[in-house]
């Protein structure tokens, strides 16, 4: 295919992936927006007032960047393993396959789809955070960098996801079993200067924690972890979950039977 071509493919994924989730609104955009607010009343007004400071912020100035990206993270991820996996199921996929379509553009166009759902979701929950507090950018560049970077992780995430399931009950066992608790203990609600040594150093094993803190570090300057070193890990995972991605694409792991 000439560059034209590639660029058509391209952009016909991404347009189907937005059209998709922008299609069913009320089931994709609205409830992230209702959850954040629960989490913005209970934890950031009811116990965040009893809490006080954390890192030298009101407690819910502190919890408001973990919030965006876990809603950026699990966004992104459902929405790739969500629409990749109905093809499959639909058998929909075999005209892709059947294409001329290199696979790194078909992993590009479901990467991009999953990124504008997840930075729309990312979007909406920051303007519903300024209903409760006040947010002051302290380093746009890595703001930007970090949910970027973290929102084409986890998009890499949910294709592997899918590629892999056989069944729907399959796309449902990362989020539930290992993407939620990972998120909640990820420093979303906490420093972890708060836990005592042994359990700071089991933190550091979980790669969610550097994404949380290097996005915090953009909008508040504090950060529990070397926010260079949070994206030298993103970009790490991500080059792994790329060469992941694409080698099942070619063997059809999963899609050629």
């Amino acid at each position: 295919m000439n560059l034209q071509g590639l660029w058509v493919a391209f952009t016909t994924i991404i347009v189907r992936e937005v059209r998709r989730f922008t299609r069913i609104w009320p089931q994709t955009l609205l409830p992230p927006a209702v959850t954040m607010t629960l989490y913005f009343i209970i934890f950031g007004n009811l116990i965040g007032s009893r809490i006080g400071e954390m890192g030298g912020y009101d407690y819910m100035q502190f919890i408001v960047p973990g919030l965006i990206m876990m809603s950026v993270i699990t966004n992104s991820y459902s929405n790739v393993v969500s629409s990749f996996f109905s093809m499959k199921f639909q058998r929909s996929i075999e005209e892709l396959l059947v294409s001329p379509v290199p696979n790194w553009i078909i992993l590009a166009g479901y990467v991009a789809g999953g990124m504008a759902r997840g930075l729309s979701i990312g979007l909406i929950v920051t303007v519903v955070s300024l209903a409760f507090t006040h947010l002051s950018i302290h380093n746009l560049p890595m703001v930007v960098i970090t949910v970027f970077l973290t929102s084409a992780l986890f998009s890499l995430g949910g294709f592997i996801n899918a590629m892999l399931a056989t069944k729907f009950d399959d796309i449902s066992i990362v989020p539930t079993f290992v993407l939620t608790p990972l998120t909640y203990l990820g420093g979303v609600f906490y420093s972890i200067q708060l836990l005592p040594d042994f359990w700071q150093g089991v933190s550091m094993a979980n790669p969610i924690l550097y994404m949380v803190n290097g996005f915090r570090y953009g909008i508040l300057g504090v950060s529990d972890v070397n926010p260079f070193v949070s994206l030298g890990m993103i970009l790490v995972f991500i080059t792994i979950l790329t060469a992941i991605s694409l080698r099942m694409l070619a063997r059809g792991k999963g899609i050629r039977h």
